[in-house]
């Protein structure tokens, strides 16, 4: 468990001290466990009421992606999705100005200065964009200001996305020269439609939280200062349901996604029966006819 010393500043496992703002912790007003750090303490990783929270910890760059911090977040996902305890994960950003505003483009001279470098830097971390595309468990972004490019992406990837009124959402690469992956341009078609596809990439514009929402960029839009709270008590939600039921919600959405021709019938019927087979089916019944809460625990 974190034990802040001093404001702005918490120990960590490895131990390295990570300095953070007011606003950031006041934020994260809720105890953690078992916090981690990776890429020199710009992920975070904790856990706490079956919740695992990854955020990103580069304030000073409104949390700007390097390579190194693309490779700790992936590790910071696989241990969460390893850990039996953890039923759901939220990603959020360090800081009351970004969620995530995309790439370090101070990196770029570096590691994508021409086709092949950029080629080398999108395998890398296309594995981590991977790993959180394909997570078996829920997965939420908690959004506050900026949330462009990379973070677009990002937070797409999640399944549920609750955002600030003052967040910001964006897509610069027509600005950068870049060109934006088939990966986030299908998630964000699929979430926006081609039009509006179309008005984001080609004009590289930020639209508000409201526009957001209202176009089905996120799920809900919650005031500054309660942001956290609310994506919490959404993750807490979930945490108590029944982990099989949402394994099928997950599967099952996931499947209706997909061509008729690509879905795995199989998967869905498998996952089916798995759930009407659970102690966590026979626990619920027990629940309902004895007017308590259920205690599921994922068998």
């Amino acid at each position: 468990m974190a034990i802040a010393e001093k404001p702005g500043q918490c120990f960590i496992a490895d131990p390295i001290r990570v300095p953070r703002s007011k606003a950031f912790e006041a934020m994260l007003d809720i105890p953690r466990d078992n916090e981690k750090s990776f890429a020199e303490g710009k992920i975070l990783k904790s856990m706490t009421e079956g919740v695992g929270v990854v955020t990103f910890n580069n304030p000073e760059k409104r949390n700007a992606m390097s390579l190194d911090m693309w490779e700790g977040l992936g590790q910071a996902l696989t241990e969460l999705r390893d850990n039996p305890e953890v039923r759901v994960v939220i990603l959020t950003g360090a800081g009351d100005k970004a969620f995530m505003s995309g790439a370090d483009i101070s990196q770029f001279e570096k590691n994508r200065h021409n086709a092949q470098a950029s080629e080398e830097y999108s395998r890398r971390s296309d594995a981590q964009r991977a790993l959180l595309a394909n997570y078996p468990k829920p997965t939420i972004a908690c959004i506050r200001g900026f949330c462009l490019g990379g973070g677009m992406q990002v937070a797409m990837l999640t399944d549920i996305r609750i955002a600030a009124a003052n967040s910001q959402f964006g897509i610069p690469a027509a600005k950068l020269g870049i060109a934006y992956g088939y990966d986030g341009l299908k998630h964000l078609v699929s979430l926006v439609g081609p039009s509006w596809a179309r008005l984001l990439l080609y004009t590289g514009m930020r639209i508000d939280s409201a526009e957001a929402e209202r176009i089905g960029l996120v799920d809900r839009v919650v005031a500054d200062g309660q942001v956290w709270n609310a994506t919490f008590e959404i993750a807490r939600t979930i945490s108590g349901n029944a982990p099989l039921a949402i394994q099928a919600a997950k599967i099952t959405i996931a499947q209706a996604l997909k061509d008729p021709d690509q879905r795995d019938m199989k998967a869905i019927k498998a996952i089916g029966t798995a759930c009407m087979d659970s102690e966590d089916f026979r626990e619920g019944r027990r629940a309902f006819m004895e007017k308590r809460k259920p205690h599921f625990k994922g068998r």
